[in-house]
């Protein structure tokens, strides 16, 4: 297809390029390396906007220039010269991050990168071993969008699969959480497969629509929904030991029970989809209309009502600036503050010039998710990592983390110069990276400064029919209470019923203290894979997509490895399984989430963070590319088949 653009229109988009990026481009554009001169490697400099700098206005205007003139040869015919060598790739890595990138990050971000185009994670299996997994049967448990890439890449494998999933159709959190304002706060480009990018995405950060859109098209063009049984749950799972298969309980749409029949289960629930309601005596009298934000109820209009907002996590920090202009009156009730981290860009449409070089300039839009994911990954690591011996108190866990705490105080107190009431109850006494940190462009700060809006921090004593009454007795009328308050993130697989070799259930194995090895595998069962299992969220660096991503090519690895030692089973060694969790658990000690000063739903009742990764990326990335086979215990093929 011809792609014409006149030059006024491509000096429109070049003025929205991100210059680091584009400059990788031109290298790809013309073959010439020598433009990787120091004048035009990046400062990243903070600028008074939020955004970030890079470069002088005659660097900048000299990159537009050469960029130009090489993208108009490129439109007319000519050709892309030989691709950079590895070692000129390696100098490029470092130019667009403004800084030398440390060398055991080389192979990690070469595979993230995929300047050749190949899907580096989609399996690449012999005939013997597709063969063998022919004879595979897998049920996964949830379409979200960890289920989804399972769907995929168990189909590239030519394995016989069935997704399983309660909603009527597919996206998880993204078809569930419908509450205004609700989008990602995760930059659009990063939080997407890495096989499935999309240019066109509107938002910097979509918005539950969009999102909902990309996983639909996503399922539609792998054509995996004659896999998928939507309106079913599942209920639970029995390990038979004898024939080595997993037997799944379900029920359908229509209230029918049926058993299936699997090798292999992988479950792909998430962490945050069943809803958490606070401990507050009275919550069933309270006579107006109550609901979680993850129930949103699209059918109770709040306009001109007087609202109650219970808890200031992320989902209240997106709906309350939202129905703040709409309601009579807004009382939002806190416990803690959470910490904001600057996002200038949050709600900002992608302008359309950025989507066209992104789907028509040669490599820009792979440089500029690079870009990206280096940025919001192991960058902001070091900040929560708390320095050995700290004597500066609880506020912080380090040195970087108190200097990072000093700026964002600043940011917030910025935003409300003549509040200092407002002020006292916003900025949080804890460590940054304790909590959920939350994205922020002014939006929060401005609708707690509206005159509609009041900011209750005195802690709930009890709901009545008429609304909230807190410690100092005063009661809060109220028309409708929202909640804001979470997830049980801490109860994996809840409700289902897993039960493995010897009749044991993994959640009294567990006992409220979910663990698996990389996040994924228990010992004693078998041939079940856990996605975003016990310590696999991350905090500060990096999108959760890119986690899945890694897992699932685990998983399907794990499977590969059976299919060619013909095994009927696959376990991890109990030794192995509790060495990795040593190593987690000192090492989430270590983090801010993991202070003793912090209580947050990272930790379980007993105050161990069983969430968290608390690791560096690359790490995961590297535990993952392929499984050790001395992990496992491989059992011997099953006498009968599934």
């Amino acid at each position: 297809m011809t792609v014409t653009i006149s030059e006024a229109e491509l000096d429109a988009a070049l003025a929205e390029a991100h210059l680091p990026a584009l400059l990788m481009s031109l290298v790809h554009l013309t073959g010439d390396a020598s433009l990787l001169t120091q004048e035009r490697r990046p400062a990243y400099v903070l600028l008074a906007d939020g955004k970030l700098g890079g470069y002088h206005e005659a660097v900048q205007a000299d990159i537009r220039d050469r960029a130009k003139a090489a993208i108009l040869a490129h439109l007319a015919g000519a050709p892309l010269p030989p691709p950079p060598s590895p070692e000129t790739v390696r100098r490029m890595m470092d130019w667009v991050a403004g800084a030398d990138i440390p060398g055991n990050y080389a192979a990690f971000l070469t595979d993230e990168l995929s300047l050749t185009g190949a899907d580096t994670k989609s399996p690449n299996w012999t005939p013997e071993a597709r063969k063998a997994g022919a004879k595979m049967k897998v049920v996964v448990v949830g379409a979200g969008m960890s289920g989804i890439l399972a769907g995929i890449r168990l189909k590239q494998a030519g394995l016989d699969f069935t997704i399983v999933e309660k909603n009527p159709d597919v996206g998880g959190t993204w078809l569930e959480n419908v509450y205004p304002g609700c989008r990602v706060d995760n930059p659009n480009h990063m939080y997407s497969y890495s096989f499935e990018p999309n240019h066109d995405f509107p938002y910097y950060y979509s918005t539950q629509p969009v999102l909902l859109d990309y996983f639909r098209g996503v399922t539609a063009r792998h054509d995996l929904r004659p896999n998928i049984r939507f309106e079913t749950t599942v209920e639970g799972a029995v390990f038979d030991e004898d024939r080595a298969v997993w037997r799944v309980e379900i029920q359908t749409r229509d209230g029918d029970r049926e058993t299936l029949e699997a090798n292999i289960l992988i479950t792909a629930v998430g962490q945050l989809n069943r809803p958490r309601y606070p401990d507050i005596d009275g919550l069933e009298t309270f006579e107006g209309p109550s609901f979680h934000s993850a129930r949103w109820r699209t059918d109770v209009d709040l306009t001109g009502k007087r609202v109650a907002v219970i808890g200031t996590g992320a989902s209240a920090y997106q709906f309350v600036p939202e129905i703040a202009p709409k309601v009579a009156h807004l009382e939002v009730f806190q416990r803690t503050p959470p910490w904001p981290l600057p996002g200038p860009t949050y709600h900002d449409e992608v302008p359309a010039g950025k989507k066209w070089l992104l789907e028509h300039v040669p490599f820009y839009g792979k440089w500029y998710r690079f870009w990206l994911f280096w940025m919001l990954t192991d960058g902001f690591y070091e900040a929560v990592k708390a320095d050995e011996g700290w004597k500066g108190g609880p506020e912080a866990v380090g040195e970087a983390n108190a200097m990072m705490r000093g700026m964002l105080v600043e940011a917030i107190r910025a935003q409300a110069p003549n509040r200092p009431d407002l002020l006292e109850k916003v900025i949080p006494e804890y460590p940054l990276g304790g909590k959920r940190g939350l994205v922020d462009n002014g939006v929060w700060m401005a609708a707690l400064q509206r005159d509609n809006v009041d900011l209750i921090t005195t802690p709930i004593e009890r709901v009545t029919p008429r609304g909230v009454v807190t410690t100092d007795g005063v009661e809060h009328g109220a028309d409708a209470i929202i909640y804001g308050t979470g997830f049980q993130a801490s109860r994996f697989l809840w409700p289902m019923r897993i039960v493995g070799r010897g009749g044991v259930e993994l959640h009294d194995t567990w006992n409220g203290d979910p663990r698996a090895y990389l996040g994924m595998t228990a010992p004693g069962f078998p041939n079940l894979f856990i996605l975003y299992g016990p310590n696999t969220n991350i905090v500060v660096n990096g999108s959760i997509i890119f986690f899945s991503e890694c897992s699932v090519r685990y998983v399907v690895g794990c499977l590969e490895l059976m299919a060619k030692a013909g095994a009927a089973t696959l376990e991890v060694k109990r030794e192995v399984h509790d060495a990795f969790n040593v190593r987690v658990d000192a090492a989430n000690a270590r983090m801010a989430w993991g202070s003793p000063h912090v209580d947050s739903w990272y930790k379980n009742a007993a105050g161990r963070v069983t969430q968290n990764w608390p690791f560096p990326l690359v790490d995961y990335w590297n535990a993952t590319v392929a499984p050790n086979p001395d992990d496992f215990t491989l059992g011997v093929r099953a006498t009968a088949e599934a």
